[in-house]
């Protein structure tokens, strides 16, 4: 019944008569389930290991059992604990295929199904986005990391996304949560909803990537420097795994305007709290950090502290060990 909880039957029969007869030792457990003393502390063992047991103090072979309902929470915390190392695994997963796809496609020649246009420099770029955009009928969704934009360069980009926008072309750009203390991109999302574009925001983007009516996507060749080049992908098998990339990123992001406020969960943290932590568990610098998140080194490095002091840790590695014992971050149990 609770083994999809993480209990086999044997360990569940033990829990059960436990509970029912909290005087019984190991010896009279053994004689009543008909369980060899072996097999009865393998049992044990494992309702120790998950913390639904514990030595009384009274005698060697006498324990303390967790009640039926803090045993089940602890059991449902532990599964979604899990869940989430597991959803965050998967994740990983899709950000390293979609960027291994972007580092290596130019290096591979045309095959069945897949075609790869490599272009040079930035002006070959501007003039293919061009290109592309004329010919888009249905819809823009784009990955835009790197942080805030100049305030010029969004100014540019009001006129392209008007003449998308007003032909009914659907566009959605997810942002990095950064961007929410930048003024003149909050302008140009505020000019965005008002002309029909949908905007969000993460802690974090695999890659800069733009997908036109899920049938072409753009990427860059150097994901440190995206104006060295880009790659044009076409083909089924791509441009789905990679709108599948998108439109997972899409639903977990959070709609950015005028009238949204950033979320804190009940520990009051952050998505940019919490990534902070997961980077700093995986042992990434504050230069790396602040990257990713679209900040700069001194935000990252006060990420950094903030959290540290939270947790009332004196290390990152023990401020790591602190989040997954508070449950603020999973645990990495396969």
């Amino acid at each position: 019944m609770l083994a999809v909880l993480g209990l086999d039957t044997d360990t569940e029969r033990v829990y059960r008569a436990m509970l029912a007869h909290p005087d019984d030792g190991v010896t009279a457990l053994s004689q009543r389930l008909a369980l060899s003393e072996d097999a009865l502390r393998g049992c044990l063992d494992r309702l120790s290991s998950l913390a639904l047991i514990r030595p009384s103090g009274q005698a060697e072979t006498a324990f303390r059992v967790l009640g039926p309902e803090q045993a089940m929470n602890l059991l449902l915390a532990r599964q979604q604990a899990d869940l989430a190392a597991h959803q965050e695994r998967v994740e990983a997963a899709r950000a390293a295929a979609a960027q291994l796809i972007a580092e290596c496609s130019a290096l591979r020649g045309p095959s069945v199904g897949f075609c790869a246009e490599q272009l040079t420099g930035a002006e070959e770029i501007r003039d293919r986005l061009a290109r592309l955009a004329a010919g888009v009928q249905h819809e823009i969704m784009t990955f835009a990391p790197g942080g805030a934009h100049t305030e010029s360069d969004l100014e540019a980009s009001r006129g392209p996304n008007a003449a998308l926008l007003e032909r009914g072309v659907t566009m959605r750009t997810i942002y990095l949560d950064s961007v929410r203390n930048h003024q003149p991109t909050l302008h140009h999302v505020d000019w965005l909803h008002q002309h029909g574009g949908q905007v969000r925001t993460a802690p974090t983007l695999p890659i800069r990537m733009i997908i036109a009516d899920r049938s072409q996507a753009v990427l860059p060749l150097d994901t440190e420097d995206a104006q060295v080049g880009a790659v044009v992908l076409t083909g089924q098998g791509i441009t789905t795994a990679l709108c599948e990339l998108f439109e997972n990123t899409w639903r977990t992001a959070t709609p950015l305007g005028p009238a949204v406020t950033v979320e804190r969960d009940d520990n009051g943290l952050t998505r940019q709290h919490r990534e902070v932590l997961r980077m700093l568990a995986e042992g990434l610098t504050d230069q790396a950090i602040a990257k990713r998140l679209g900040v700069s080194s001194r935000t990252a490095r006060r990420f950094a502290a903030e959290l540290m002091d939270a947790l009332e840790a004196r290390s990152r590695f023990e401020a790591g060990v602190h989040a997954v014992q508070n449950g603020w971050l999973p645990s990495s149990r396969a």
